[in-house]
């Protein structure tokens, strides 16, 4: 299992600690609610496969996409640790696969016996809250420009860096990324064909590959 929390963790260690956390693997159908806003979480959720979308609706129904996952990534783990009676997010599963369900409550809580793998669980928690704190942090930072041309600049230059080159895929649909930019899909669409149409960018479904003024 490849996932930032078991970093460091033998096999054999880690099976003893998945039944102290009381683990479970569950199947995940497209469209499912993993972790549903306003409801209590109690569990923490790894991706083992498949795709979870973490988002958020007001009142009024409108949309606005957090982050994409996929497997070895974590969902609700802050809220459960927390003892969140109410999540301000929902969890939808984007794409079929599986997911392991961890106790919140026993990965906090010491193991009656010694036990160094669960000290390691901790430190690796705490690394992977810290590494999202970034991620919103860098998301912070495009919601923050002005427009929706500048907020698909910036978020096309966030992802280009992630790839380690100017090209790269999408992971979201045209009204995801808008929701994911909280922009108005029109308008977006409008600014995506002004940068396609001044050679900023060259694109082709989600494919993106950003271009140098002087190509």
């Amino acid at each position: 299992m490849d996932c930032a929390l078991f970093a460091g963790i033998a096999e054999e260690e880690r099976a003893a600690l998945l039944r102290c956390l009381g683990a479970r693997r569950v199947p995940m159908r497209r469209g499912e609610t993993l972790l549903r806003q306003g409801e209590a979480v109690r569990e923490i959720g790894v991706v083992l496969s498949g795709a979870v979308q973490v988002r958020s609706a007001d009142f009024f129904g409108n949309r606005t996409i957090l982050a994409q996952l996929g497997p070895g990534e974590l969902f609700g783990e802050a809220f459960a640790c927390a003892g969140a009676e109410r999540a301000p997010v929902e969890a939808v599963c984007q794409q079929a696969g599986e997911a392991l369900l961890l106790l919140g409550a026993r990965l906090l809580a010491p193991c009656r016996e010694p036990c160094a793998a669960h000290g390691q669980m901790l430190r690796n928690l705490a690394l992977v809250l810290a590494r999202k704190n970034l991620t919103l942090m860098r998301k912070t930072r495009i919601l923050s420009r002005r427009t929706t041309r500048e907020k698909l600049l910036s978020y096309f230059s966030e992802r280009a860096r992630e790839a380690g080159g100017g090209s790269f895929t999408l992971p979201f649909t045209r009204q995801e990324l808008a929701d994911y930019l909280c922009v108005d899909r029109s308008a977006m669409t409008v600014a995506l064909m002004d940068l396609k149409r001044e050679g900023w960018i060259e694109l082709a479904g989600r494919s993106v590959r950003l271009c140098k003024k002087d190509e």
